[in-house]
């Protein structure tokens, strides 16, 4: 067999074990609460809310679906024109051309440049954030945090770069085999490194004051059979008044992070509640879950990109002769980014089924659906969330059940179990 037709019949074997790990993993048997409780749920909540929660989303989406179309455009320019080549030729210049630099400079090159062309909108975002109170920090603690993510990205995407074309010019004909190997060993790698490594660039954590809050949410991690290695408190309102908790690392790295800002808005027993959702994460392995799908469907793409890869006119489009050229990571760049958009809707619905089954499973651990209810109420209000989105933009992009959906299901809860 030739390495294209071992690479077709992996593809197929990938995607097969990618549908199997999807129909076994994530909970499709939920149903989601009857319309008649979320729209009864929506009358609950203070009109104000509700109205300030839509007009700030509202002011959002021009900058969300701008920064989105202008990414995808100058994907698309750099991608399919001569021109993302050149520019990987240009920054490789100074180097005499070198591969080297050329994949790992002119590779970052093409995503600095991406990056650079939708910052605006990233700082159009920005101010409407401050405008309605979730941003606490100036423009000079904006930057810098936007640096430490490119410095971040920077040495990630060097790294990859460097090794995939190490190994794309050491195995010509069956770099797609490592670099699928690569590509899912990857994934693992990160879903350990990430929460040590990377979440203390951005944030300080320290460990939360004994006492009966501290008490009790290690006492209900150890009822739950998810012992944690620490309870810590991140300083999130240095950049935001929004509020969140959540279980990080995997094992022995596995801690209870939680925002100041949650300390600072939330009863204890509410912080309690959004505790016990991050525990459900930990209990149903929903990071081994995420880390298995994101290592097949990884694996898929770099195959998928070979084959692909190899259509003559795609290739005569971008000006180049081999998508295993340097020159041709800008193709790859907008062939991942064209498949990402199509994966959105498929991401954004297995992540809302994972939300869904850690809410019952704080529903069930504390018993308690009114405080869970209250806690939804308290986080659509703090962190002005639309609490009943539109149905296109939630089947689009959205990765929790609506404030609605939520309040809903402590609800049916409640009548279940006679609480």
């Amino acid at each position: 067999m030739t390495p294209r037709a071992w690479a077709l019949l992996t593809l197929g074997g990938l995607v097969v074990a990618l549908l199997v790990a999807v129909a076994l993993l994530v909970p499709w048997s939920r149903p989601p609460a009857p319309r008649a409780d979320q729209l009864a749920a929506l009358r609950d909540l203070p009109a104000e809310q509700v109205t300030r929660g839509r007009a700030f989303h509202g002011a959002l989406r021009p900058a969300a679906w701008s920064a989105l179309a202008v990414g995808l455009v100058v994907a698309l320019l750099l991608g399919l024109t001569p021109l993302g080549g050149r520019l990987v030729e240009l920054v490789g210049r100074p180097f005499g051309g070198h591969w080297i630099a050329q994949a790992v400079l002119g590779g970052l090159a093409v995503v600095f440049l991406a990056d650079l062309l939708t910052l605006p909108f990233a700082a159009w975002r920005r101010t409407v954030l401050v405008r309605y109170g979730l941003s606490t920090q100036g423009w000079g603690g904006w930057a810098v945090d936007l640096l430490k993510s490119y410095a971040v990205s920077a040495v990630i995407g060097a790294l990859v770069l460097l090794g995939f074309y190490t190994v794309v010019r050491l195995a010509p004909r069956w770099w797609w085999a490592f670099g699928a190997a690569g590509a899912a060993a990857l994934v693992v790698v990160l879903s350990f490194v990430l929460p040590v490594l990377v979440e203390p660039v951005f944030n300080r954590f320290t460990p939360m004051e004994p006492g009966p809050l501290r008490s009790e949410l290690t006492a209900m991690a150890a009822r739950d059979g998810v012992p944690v290695r620490d309870v810590l408190v991140a300083d999130a309102s240095r950049r935001t008044s929004a509020v969140n908790a959540y279980v990080s690392g995997l094992g022995p790295t596995r801690r209870v992070v939680v925002y100041d800002t949650l300390l600072r808005e939330a009863e204890p027993a509410e912080v309690t509640s959004v505790v016990a959702h991050e525990l459900g994460h930990a209990k149903d392995r929903d990071v081994w879950t995420g880390t298995v799908l994101g290592a097949l469907g990884a694996a898929a793409a770099v195959v998928a990109l070979y084959l692909i890869g190899s259509w003559t006119p795609l290739l005569r489009l971008a000006g180049v002769d081999s998508i295993a050229q340097p020159r041709a990571f800008p193709l790859l760049i907008a062939l991942v980014t064209v498949a990402g958009l199509l994966a959105t809707p498929v991401q954004a619905l297995v992540s809302r089924r994972i939300e869904a089954r850690a809410d019952a499973h704080a529903l069930a651990l504390t018993g308690d659906p009114a405080t869970f209810e209250a806690m939804q109420r308290r986080l659509a209000g703090v962190n002005l969330a639309d609490p009943d989105p539109p149905r296109w933009e939630r089947l689009w992009s959205a990765t929790h059940p609506s404030t609605v959906e939520r309040m809903a299901a402590a609800r049916a809860y409640a009548r279940e179990s006679g609480r």
